[in-house]
């Protein structure tokens, strides 16, 4: 069984910064993808940066270029999201996500129960 764990939300005002943190445990194949995802309010959820495993390649979304940074933990089993330059429409639940094995045809998709953050103005 697979568990992810977030923490670092909170209220910040904008143009400010916080660091999202996400630990995973459990049986981890080391082909995986995580990342963040997040959701507003009356929104779908939606994309904001990957890592993967091994090659530690990245995938930004355009909205947040520039701005957010996705890194992995020497444990490679945790993930982080340095957020700069927040921006009231940054405001949204963030999830965490794990995607493995890679290898697979239908690869498993794994979540973490979120955590808000919010921008003020």
């Amino acid at each position: 069984q697979v568990h992810l764990v977030e923490s670092g939300g909170g209220l910040v005002q904008a143009g400010g910064s916080l660091t999202l943190s996400c630990a995973a445990s459990g049986t981890i194949f080391s082909v995986n993808a995580m990342g963040w995802y997040r959701q507003a309010p009356g929104q779908q959820r939606e994309l904001v940066a990957t890592i993967r495993g091994g090659s530690e390649v990245t995938n930004y979304a355009d909205s947040v270029k520039g701005r957010f940074t996705i890194s992995r933990g020497n444990a490679k089993n945790t993930v982080y999201l340095q957020m700069n330059g927040l921006k009231p429409e940054d405001t949204a639940v963030y999830y965490c996500n794990l995607r493995m094995p890679l290898y697979s045809p239908s690869p498993r998709d794994y979540w973490g129960q979120g955590t808000q953050v919010t921008v003020s103005s």
